[in-house]
């Protein structure tokens, strides 16, 4: 099964080509545009999709010295994302498997995500548990299956993503700011600030809006955390208190859940304690970790084309289905059944 794949639900436009799960091909372009912003702005992404959409898609067809009669199915984002930017990639996906009359997928982004924890790897064994942790999401949830996903734990206000961007800010790292802040956290001291570690409630969930204010007010009242000198000691206790109520969490339920591996995606996967302190537990529960390949953290259609490639492995139909901004990826349970109303 060669499956060409596309990503578009935000400031990525990204093109793959799968066969039999095997990436040929991936081709990814970070829109730039918005750095001047801070934060990616909607209509400029969705511009800037279009005028990237094709030839992102020919450029991965010629590094997987193919065409389009090699290809089998063509599967793209439908959400969650922006509305504007999810419209580019998919329509363009859906028109072209129409034109060649093979079958198109719509796909969901999160559930990309997940199961990019097993792309250039082994399968893991089930159950296992992802942290599933980006700029918009952050959820925490137990795999027993493809589309069998019971999220236990969720963010009640800022994802963890967007809690670095936000710090970042404040410190005029650009956007996105949580690889900037990994590289200086990792030369600081993690116990030079003691800032707060939110919800010790006993439940799953996150909150990481009091641990970005906490640093808001730390260099408003003490400025000289400001300085160049002190930056990685503030960064470093920042990360510390971030990753120890993500951490925490994650032993409790790999316990409590009984899974076999440890996981997290998104684009804070690529963060370094994350991997550290996941590889940490995995040695102490004695079962199994595993976080992608960098080049698979960040959006990108490989890892969208790889849960095509499972949901054609499971027997289930490729559906075309709207796209959705807002999709939980609970609902996935029935690939229909968020769209039965």
């Amino acid at each position: 099964m060669r499956i060409l794949a596309i990503e578009s639900s935000c400031d990525e436009n990204s093109a793959a080509i799968l066969d039999d799960g095997n990436v040929l091909a991936l081709v990814t372009i970070t829109q730039q545009v918005h750095q001047a912003f801070g934060g990616v702005v909607p209509e400029l992404a969705g511009r800037s999709h279009l005028e990237l959409q094709d030839t992102n898609v020919q450029r991965a067809l010629a590094e997987a010295r193919c065409s389009l009669e090699d290809i089998d199915m063509i599967a793209a984002t439908a959400g969650p994302g922006l509305v504007g930017s999810l419209l580019v990639g998919h329509s363009f996906g859906s028109a072209l498997a129409t034109s060649r009359g093979i079958p198109f997928a719509s796909m969901h982004h999160m559930e990309g995500h997940l199961w990019s924890v097993e792309m250039d790897r082994d399968p893991l064994p089930l159950p296992f548990l992802v942290l599933l942790a980006s700029g918009g999401h952050t959820l925490l949830t137990v795999v027993r299956g493809f589309r069998h996903y019971d999220v236990i734990g969720a963010t009640r206000d800022d994802a963890m993503g967007e809690a670095y961007d936000k710090v970042g800010k404040l410190l005029g790292l650009g956007f996105p700011a949580g690889a900037a802040i990994d590289r200086s956290a990792q030369r600081g001291r993690p116990d030079a600030v003691d800032f707060p570690v939110a919800l010790r409630d006993g439940s799953f969930d996150f909150s990481f809006s009091g641990l970005k204010t906490a640093v808001a007010y730390k260099l408003r009242d003490e400025p000289q955390w400001l300085e160049e000198r002190h930056r990685p000691d503030l960064l470093a206790s920042f990360q510390s208190a971030a990753m120890r109520s993500v951490l925490t969490k994650i032993e409790r339920a790999a316990i409590q859940y009984r899974v076999h591996a440890v996981c997290a995606a998104g684009g804070v996967a690529a963060n370094s304690a994350l991997r550290s302190g996941l590889a940490d537990i995995a040695g102490r529960l004695s079962i199994e970790v595993a976080v992608p390949p960098l080049k698979y953290c960040a959006d990108n259609a490989a890892m969208i084309g790889y849960a095509a490639h499972k949901l054609w492995q499971a027997g289930l139909p490729a559906e075309q289905l709207p796209v959705r901004p807002r999709w939980p990826i609970t609902e996935l349970r029935s690939p229909a059944a968020a769209f039965s109303s």
